[in-house]
């Protein structure tokens, strides 16, 4: 089996249109959540979002397309014959709400059109593959290039995600009542809902041959990789977190690691009741009362739905840099699961290796650990 490294990465969120500009505010506690101007929520009783200032729809692009160029901007052009995997909760939303509307507007993306865009813009072989697997997309994605690569299908992969608020996906939340009314507050015990948010990211993964012909300075490596399904129900997680469990046990044992290596956890913290006292029942399960950092970042940008794993993973690399994780914004009151392991200020730690996971509709499950190098 190959080691698989990270050997470039981009992502543009609400707080920064890099993920440089993205470090600062985080790690201030800052947030982009406001009220939604792109539709009307008049008649809903949620009003709030983390959208990115500027992203327009025009007639010949959409908003996932315009901020899928964006984030080219901030990837070098890997190997001519990378494969790509394209990850995101949907094709074209706005199309659907434009027919709706009984609006004339023509030009239909699917998920594979992304790809192929991301492959023109790059000026690399449209080779690759979509992955739509709800919230968890992006990180099943990165699983899924680790496999390629660590079995030797692949020499590089490029994954790319991109979701957007759209009045599809926030009716959609509204109508489960999964949204806040007011802020996201991940693990804190007066949580009452999710954010969305807008967001997009990249990361190309890479074998050590390519690694050194490329003359690429690796970010990380990802060690380990886990996906697993809770079979529970359609939109709601597992109360005993069995689904996520078995994804985090599967990313520890290729990973080589104890429940007592696992040096820092950047969780799904959707901030919602369920999701949230799910993954601390997990936490639990796996590490009984060990204390250690646990945070969520969608305080601060959002749920950015199908490319929530892939910004959280790159946010995660460089936390394990800076051998600190970033606060998780919007967390007040304390309940006794997260005492010692979640924090509104950032907190240290050595920066060896750190967890990241996500959960998704349908039971999705998956679960990376990157090694610092």
């Amino acid at each position: 089996m190959k080691d698989v490294f990270i050997t470039d990465m981009a992502a543009i969120s609400s707080i920064g249109n890099s993920l440089e500009e993205m470090l600062p505010p985080l790690y201030r506690g800052d947030t982009a959540v406001d009220n939604i101007t792109r539709f009307s929520t008049e008649k809903l009783e949620y009003h709030k979002g983390a959208c990115i200032s500027g992203l327009d729809s025009n007639d010949d692009d959409n908003r996932i397309s315009e901020l899928t160029k964006r984030l080219m901007a901030h990837i070098k052009s890997p190997p001519e014959r990378t494969y790509l995997v394209w990850t995101g909760i949907k094709g074209d939303v706005e199309f659907i709400e434009s027919r709706a509307e009984g609006k004339a507007k023509t030009d239909l993306y699917l998920a594979g059109h992304y790809r192929k865009l991301v492959a023109k813009t790059l000026g690399i072989e449209d080779s690759g593959m979509e992955i739509n697997a709800a919230c968890a997309s992006s990180t099943m994605g990165l699983a899924l290039a680790a496999q390629l690569i660590s079995s030797g299908s692949h020499s590089s992969v490029l994954v790319c995600g991109a979701d957007i608020v759209s009045r599809f996906s926030f009716t959609g939340f509204s109508a489960l009542r999964g949204l806040s009314a007011t802020v996201c507050r991940p693990f804190d015990k007066e949580r009452d809902g999710l954010v969305l948010g807008d967001g997009a990211a990249a990361l190309l993964l890479t074998d050590e041959e390519t690694t050194k012909k490329e003359g690429y300075k690796p970010q990380a490596r990802l060690s380990g990789w886990g996906i697993a399904n809770d079979a529970n129900h359609i939109t709601g997680p597992a109360r005993d977190a069995r689904g996520l469990i078995k994804a985090i046990r599967s990313a520890m044992d290729q990973a080589g690691l104890s429940a007592s290596d696992v040096e820092a956890f950047c969780a799904h913290g959707t901030g919602t009741v369920f999701n949230d006292a799910m993954e601390l029942t997990a936490v639990e399960s796996i590490f009984g009362s060990r204390k250690f950092p646990l945070f969520s970042i969608k305080g601060a940008i959002g749920h950015t739905l199908g490319a929530a794993g892939a910004i959280e993973s790159a946010l995660s690399i460089k936390a394990m840099k800076k051998k600190e994780v970033p606060p998780t914004t919007g967390f007040i009151n304390h309940e006794e699961r997260t005492e010692g392991r979640v924090s509104s200020r950032p907190q240290n730690f050595p920066g060896k290796n750190i967890l990241t996971t996500n959960s998704g509709f349908g039971g999705c499950n998956a679960a990376l650990i990157f090694e610092n190098l």
